[in-house]
């Protein structure tokens, strides 16, 4: 068997570890293997590089490895949950800059004048996605890191500046096509670059999220693009995995929001930003109670549903809200968990998150699931989520939320409101759940409050 037949079959391995890593993280009992699966097939696909014809300085592409395994383990090992999102968009900028300077640096080494026509369109296909990439990944992370505001950056003729510098960029190309030359390659890089920014700056907090798996469709295509630049089929394999499943992921996550995709990248919606109070300008008044008498409310129900989201997820309360459910479920209290598909910040979010306090994925009952089984709930305790339970998705045909499907948490007997403020969530809208006369809100940390409840319970 001749070593180039030995390099194919193992490339054929690689990519079908890449699909079975897919497969399995599609369900949180076999995610663990498929993420094992992932980092074989990924493993096999460097150590196959190694073998390319004609690679040389092995020494720096060993240092390079190691300067990048001594950064990715201990960032994806001890970043906290709520920071996930931001990790992946830093991740998802460093595989679209990659993929660019794959195919600029590829361009650099050719005679650009005997290169054909598609061999150019396949250069700055990945050049410009992967800079739109990188550079709008860049502006996703600073804004879920806090760098900069959540808020829409809006400026007057925004939309016109756009479209100048898409229909720069476009021009560019086709000017490459017809004159190719690496100056006008760089300006068009530079462009792209220039435009990623533009088109992530109007885009508010509450649809980063949305925005970060767009990017991260884009940058599987860039990655699938330089695939046929360098003649790698598993390059090209595993940048269309990664394209389609964002894509995919982006579709999921625009209708849970009730929203399309252009509407989520032109509407500068979702100004809110963590971190900022809002107090309730309405002047209404709204019910609230102490520990003691929830404790008592949840202890002698019959069904209690346990609502997570974000503000669960800062206070690192999964564990805590699990013993309260053990707590309960040992008084005769049937619980589950429900769950929204954009709960927290990126799908899967609380999944994940209540996984780490070996919840039993059996009581995670996803939305559709869920809606049906809250008219026979007694009590639904919200902690720390707010536009996925806002009736005003249903009710207000004026709000931004309008048509986003929820949680139906109104139909409970009860509601119990974990909230540390009267601040709204991401979208800066006002729940008038929290309003409701069936609702009651008790003030405080998720994590501390949790625990006091547990206290209680066991006292009452």
């Amino acid at each position: 068997m001749s070593i180039d037949t030995v390099i194919r079959i193992v490339d054929l391995l690689a990519a079908i570890c890449f699909i079975l890593a897919l497969k399995g993280l599609s369900n949180p009992k076999t995610a663990q293997q498929g993420n094992i699966l992932g980092a074989l097939g990924m493993a096999v696909a460097i150590g196959l590089n190694f073998k390319t014809p004609g690679l040389h300085r092995f020494g720096l592409i060993i240092l390079a490895m190691v300067i990048g395994t001594a950064i990715g383990v201990p960032v994806a090992r001890y970043v906290k949950m709520t920071a996930v999102p931001q990790m992946v968009a830093a991740f998802n900028g460093v595989g679209g800059g990659a993929a660019a300077l794959v195919a600029i640096s590829d361009f650099l080494q050719a005679k650009p004048k005997e290169l054909a026509v598609y061999q150019i369109v396949e250069v700055l296909f990945g050049v410009i996605v992967g800079s739109v990439s990188f550079s709008g990944s860049v502006i996703a992370f600073a804004k879920l890191q806090e760098i900069m505001s959540g808020r829409p950056i809006t400026y007057p003729g925004q939309k016109i500046i756009n479209a100048a510098l898409f229909a720069s960029i476009v021009a560019g190309t086709i000017w490459l096509c017809t004159d190719p030359s690496w100056q006008l390659l760089l300006a068009v890089a530079l462009l792209s670059n220039v435009f990623g920014v533009a088109l992530v700056l109007p885009i508010g907090g509450a649809d980063v999220p949305v925005l970060i798996s767009l990017l991260n469709s884009f940058t599987g295509l860039a990655v699938a693009a330089s695939g046929f630049v360098l003649h790698s089929v598993l390059l090209v394999v595993a940048g269309t995995l990664v394209g389609a499943s964002g894509t995919l992921l982006t579709r999921m996550m625009s209708q849970a929001m009730g929203r399309s995709i252009v509407n989520i990248l032109f509407s500068a919606f979702g100004s809110a930003v963590i971190g900022e109070d809002s107090a309730d300008v309405t002047g209404r008044s709204v019910v609230s109670a102490g520990v003691e008498d929830v404790a008592i409310l949840l202890a002698y129900s019959r069904k209690v549903a346990i609502v997570p989201g974000y503000g669960l997820a800062v206070a690192q309360a999964q564990h805590v809200v699990r013993e309260l459910a053990d707590l309960l479920e040992e008084r005769g209290v049937e619980v589950f968990y429900a769950i929204h598909p954009v709960a927290g910040r990126m799908p899967g979010h609380m999944n994940v998150l209540l996984a780490e306090a070996n919840v039993p994925y059996e009581k995670l009952h996803e939305m559709e699931q869920a809606n049906t089984e809250f008219a026979t709930t007694d009590v639904a305790l919200v902690i720390g989520a707010n536009d996925v339970v806002n009736p005003a998705a249903k009710t207000s045909p004026g709000s931004p939320i309008f048509g986003m499907p929820i949680l139906n948490v109104d139909e409970a007997k009860n509601v119990i409101f974990m909230k540390r403020s009267m601040r709204p969530g991401f979208t800066g809208i006002e729940n008038e759940l929290m309003y409701s006369p069936g609702t009651t809100l008790l003030f405080g940390d998720a994590k501390d409050s949790l625990t006091l409840l547990i206290n209680a319970v066991k006292s009452s």
